[in-house]
């Protein structure tokens, strides 16, 4: 097994279940096309002993849920995860209620999870989500993990201030530092986590450059990974939406010129109600627009155990039935508001029947409907999408309308510049944001992200292989100084070592070298044969400092070659004496 992805939930892989929130529709074509296996909780909670876990094949990957102890899971979910840390980290603390045991559970279910993973045989690194398993880091590290261990947030990170209202978040935020790598949805996300480190949790003398922060834990590096969506897919499901007879059906029971269409969970950072507000002060400060507009809103709930969730579903629907009797005329229905959700095959023709889309988050980490309605558009008749200038969207959606969701005029007067933008605006705007999600879609930013565990594994396993005096020669005989003439580093290597003494045919640097090292191969990571070394050189490709060798194959499995401190002896293949060590690559990206 390769690379572990681990969330709170694992969604179905049946295409044809409705998708709720970016988690799930981020994660399952990671682990479809990348043979990635993705752990979570199953909906079975148990007395937390030891099951089996089910396990469901998804394309090249699979999904794995497993039961944890319902004594926690409670309070771990619906209590602290949801409401400590979300309303914070969403800038919401006035709605911040978790108690002592609470967080008690929050540690207890990551603790249980962590020793859990352990049933995995082999993995070469892990991929947590979310902030349901700040400290998951910790706890691995406790069980005997030494592999990579990434974590991204798919929330925003909120100012200092903000993380201060957490209980216990200097300690959450201490057991963060046990990641190698932490992503972060903007380049706001991750500054505000680097002022938080650098000013609360200076006591832990930290060194802190870069964005990479050393602590007792080692290294842990902060980048920015903007997640996107398969664009092309969704260009793809959405193709059809004109012969849908059911699309036919929505828009007889709206009867307006235009469809807008908004999509959310049910929850207070939406927006919701300003948004439905907004369509209210339209409709009455400009009765002339009543029959060019009409909003299919989907709602689905979530959380409803929560108290504040499960009365803002009712809020919503009240609201909506207000608004509708004030505004139906005959058999127009100003919004039709659905609480079930829908596929994503669905979505896809429910977007490219709407002319305006609505996405006003109050605060979102990237939103990936606002993404997802772009990619669904025809080409040659665009909708408008308008958009919350505080969803993570927005910094790479520039040319949605953007509105300050918190302002209903501004809303009001977006959905009224949507309806009447003309086409050759419409379709420029479209074009532009359509680039922008073609060039950075999902395979990217996995991509993206496990190149940098994969990084952060070829470094610690090249501190394995290096000689006890790291820059010296082992030994005096046949060897070379750690420095060359004018003070170079035996890194700096040139363009070309020298042709290797033995009379080895080389071949193009992506085919298998199996022929070379022979049929005794043992896998794993390992000192480089002086025999393949010279193979390297002669097809220039010799390791460098910081850009290691890859696409070469040994008996049909990825390798890279990648260099290590120290030296080892010259040889007419390694006239330099550099240390070389072979990493399997992971498969996971």
């Amino acid at each position: 097994m390769n690379l572990i992805v681990v969330s709170n939930r694992v969604d179905s892989g049946d295409a044809n279940q409705p998708k709720i929130g970016g988690l799930a529709a981020a994660l399952l074509p990671v682990v479809e096309q990348s043979g990635a296996i993705w752990v979570g909780s199953s909906d079975q909670l148990g007395d937390g002993c030891r099951k089996a876990p089910l396990v469901e094949t998804l394309g090249a990957g699979k999904l794995v849920t497993l039961n944890l102890p319902a004594a926690h899971y409670r309070r771990y979910y619906e209590g602290f995860a949801n409401s400590a840390l979300w309303p914070a980290l969403h800038s919401r603390t006035d709605l911040i209620d978790a108690s002592a045991l609470d967080y008690l559970s929050y540690r207890e279910i990551n603790t249980v999870m962590a020793k859990r993973l352990l049933r995995f045989d082999e993995p070469t690194a892990f991929w947590v989500h979310d902030y349901h398993f700040l400290p998951l880091g910790t706890e691995l590290r406790k069980v005997g993990i030494e592999q990579p261990i990434g974590f991204f947030l798919h929330t925003p990170w909120p100012l200092p201030a903000m993380m201060r209202s957490v209980p216990h978040h200097r300690e959450l935020i201490e057991a963060m530092l046990a990641y190698d790598l932490i992503g972060f949805q903007t380049e706001e996300d991750r500054r505000n986590f680097i002022a938080y480190v650098s000013t609360d949790l200076r006591h832990l003398r930290l060194t802190i450059e870069d964005c990479v922060v050393t602590s007792g834990h080692g290294q842990t590096r902060s980048q920015v990974f903007p997640i996107g969506i398969d664009p092309v897919k969704f260009a793809e499901l959405s193709a059809d939406a004109a012969s849908e007879p059911w699309i036919s059906w929505i828009r007889r029971g709206l009867n307006s010129e235009k469809i807008a269409i908004s999509v959310d969970r049910i929850d207070y950072t939406k927006g919701i109600d300003k948004r439905l507000h907004a369509l209210n002060r339209l409709w009455t400060e400009r009765p002339h627009l009543a029959h060019s507009i009409s909003l299919l809103q989907i709602a689905t709930p979530s959380r409803s155990g929560i108290e504040v969730y499960s009365n803002l579903q009712k809020d919503v629907a009240r609201l909506v039935c207000d608004i509708n009797n004030r505004h139906r005329r005959g058999d127009r229905t100003p919004i039709s508001h659905f609480e079930e959700g829908f596929s994503q095959a669905d979505l896809a023709i429910l977007y490219r029947a709407a002319k305006v889309a609505v996405v006003t988050p109050l605060r979102d980490g990237m939103n990936l409907v606002a993404k997802e309605y772009v990619a669904a558009q025809d080409p040659n008749d665009p909708g408008v999408l308008i958009l919350s200038k505080f969803a993570g969207a927005a910094k790479e959606l520039e040319e949605a309308l953007l509105v300050d969701p918190n302002n209903i005029d501004d809303i009001a007067d977006k959905i009224s510049a949507a309806i009447s933008m003309s086409p050759a605006e419409r379709i420029s705007r479209w074009q532009d944001m359509m680039r922008t999600l073609l060039a950075y879609p999902i395979q990217q930013w996995t991509a993206d992200f496990v190149a940098e565990l994969e990084k952060i594994r070829t470094e610690k396993l090249a501190g394995q292989f290096s000689p006890p005096n790291v820059g010296e020669p082992s030994g005096s005989k046949g060897k070379v100084e750690g420095k060359l003439a004018g003070g170079a580093s035996h890194l700096d290597l040139p363009r070309r070592l020298s042709r290797p003494a033995f009379d080895v045919r080389a071949r193009r640097l992506d085919d298998d070298f199996t022929h070379i090292v022979g049929s005794g191969w043992n896998h794993g990571p390992q000192l480089a044969p002086d025999v393949l070394l010279g193979v390297l050189n002669r097809v220039d490709a010799f390791p460098r400092p910081f850009q290691p060798t890859t696409h070469f194959y040994i008996h049909g499995h990825p390798y890279m070659a990648q260099l290590a401190a120290g030296l080892r002896e010259v040889t007419p293949n390694n006239p330099l004496g550099v240390n070389v060590i072979l990493i399997p690559r992971l498969k996971g990206g």
